[in-house]
């Protein structure tokens, strides 16, 4: 039966950390103006009530991980981390003059790239600077990815001693022929050193990003890292499907074969397997793809129903406003997105124009405001409700009638107006997810855009 389900439902499907999706932004009907215009009215719907979000991406390497499908610039030139952390701080000053109150900083992230490419002195340049034109909201989060072969115990107290509490660390798998196919080398040691002093310093969150799918990865390989793993105890930890996209710019993935690469039952074996150690021992599964420990704040908001998800994944507490800063950033308002320029060239000339760096985007309509809400339920608690008229859509007898077969198969359930996923289900919440996308239903890609779902 299993094996069945996964071949019937691996398909080519978004991750939904937005709606519409990427692809499916209307170009024709954004302008940066347009953009402005809903920053700034999220902004005052919410500065007060919430705070905001700042994400800063931070795109050098000094390596590329071929597995890696986010936006990078591969260096050893550390000579480039000072124009870009000033040309980060010029668009963020064009940002403040917009708004017509002194932000209130709820949470801010460092993503890449590699954040710890740049020394820590730079880095508390960066966000000191920040600061200085911010409030900090009650209960605010700061959290960075750390690259384990780069993060020094400087990185680590530098960025504790400004607020940090949350770190990342970027792990995939500890077998030698993987991280050598995905140019990813670091051994358990190096994984240990930093987790041990991130625990010592006083990181109230610590996390591993596992990877399951990669090439030449077996069960054993899985079962190896999930018992290191284990060993450190990180507080949350995302154990994500590795999305082969070799179509896409930038990427090393045409490096290896598709048949190095471990497909439906066998790739869906490896996540059981893992989910299954990681359960017995005493990790809680959070919505897609993540685990926390009853103690970490991400399993806590998901028992408080209070579970967010945007572009940087899953957040223990949410804003209306979330904006991004440096090359390739995307910023949301809830009512648009927003993406900056890719090119860091570009992105300099923009900015010495004053001019903000957004090339792209999408107005929501108001029926893409309902979509987006029942998309984001789904994939945060596994269940939306559409019996009042705000969460209807007008083609929702179409939409359930998409849903009859994963309803036959028991992977959803629907009653009194309102969609339950199953256990059994829950792998297949892109699936679910899927029917509810009308853009994507109405508009079939010729070609494909998106990673297998399973």
């Amino acid at each position: 039966m299993g094996l069945s389900l996964v071949q019937k439902y691996n398909v080519a499907g978004p991750r939904y950390t937005s709606y519409p999706t990427v692809p499916y932004w209307d170009q024709a009907t954004f302008s940066s103006d347009k953009w402005i215009e809903t920053c700034v009215k999220s902004f005052v719907e919410s500065n007060s009530k919430e705070g905001i979000c700042l994400y800063i991406h931070l795109p050098f390497c000094e390596s590329l991980c071929t597995f890696c499908g986010c936006h990078k610039r591969i260096t050893k030139r550390h000579e480039v981390e000072n124009p870009y952390i000033e040309a980060v701080l010029k668009e963020w000053s064009l940002y403040c003059a917009l708004f017509p109150e002194k932000p209130i900083l709820k949470e801010l992230h460092l993503g890449g790239g590699t954040p710890t490419f740049f020394s820590a002195a730079n880095l508390e340049y960066l966000i000191k600077r920040i600061l200085d034109t911010v409030e900090l909201a009650e209960n605010y989060e700061f959290s960075f990815e750390g690259h384990p072969n780069n993060t020094t115990r400087v990185h680590l107290q530098t960025l504790y001693d400004i607020g940090f509490r949350r770190v990342s660390f970027g792990v995939q798998d500890y077998n030698a022929i993987v991280q050598k196919a995905i140019h990813r080398e670091q051994p358990f040691h190096t994984v240990a050193k930093v987790t041990l002093w991130a625990r010592e310093i006083g990181y109230t969150s610590i996390s591993h990003d596992l990877i399951y799918g990669l090439p030449f990865q077996q069960l054993e390989h899985v079962i190896d890292t999930i018992e290191k793993t284990k060993s450190l105890s990180p507080d949350r930890l995302a154990f994500y499907s590795y999305a082969h996209v070799p179509w896409l710019k930038g990427n090393g993935q045409r490096g290896y074969k598709d048949e190095d690469i471990p497909k439906d039952s066998e790739k869906r074996e490896l996540y059981e397997k893992g989910k299954e150690l990681l359960l017995e021992n005493g990790y809680h599964e959070i919505g897609m793809d993540h685990f926390a420990l009853n103690s970490d704040s991400l399993y806590t908001s998901m028992e408080k129903g209070t579970i967010h998800r945007n572009f940087m994944g899953y957040s223990s507490s949410s804003t209306q406003l979330m904006i991004g800063l440096g090359v390739s950033a995307i910023s949301d308002s809830w009512y648009s997105f927003a993406q900056n320029e890719k090119s860091i060239e570009t992105y300099y000339e923009m900015l010495e124009q004053n001019q903000l760096p957004v090339v792209k985007g999408h107005v929501l309509t108001d029926e893409d405001l309902i979509i987006r809400k029942h998309i984001l339920n789904l994939m945060c608690t596994f269940t939306t409700n559409y019996s009042q008229s705000s969460k209807q859509l007008d083609c929702m007898n179409e939409i359930l009638a998409d849903l009859r077969e994963l309803e036959k198969d028991n992977l959803i359930k629907i009653e009194n107006q309102q969609l339950y996923i199953t256990r059994k289900g829950r792998p297949y919440v892109r699936n679910v997810c899927m029917a509810f996308d009308l853009r994507l239903q109405r508009n079939k890609p010729t070609r494909q855009l998106f990673s297998m779902t399973i």
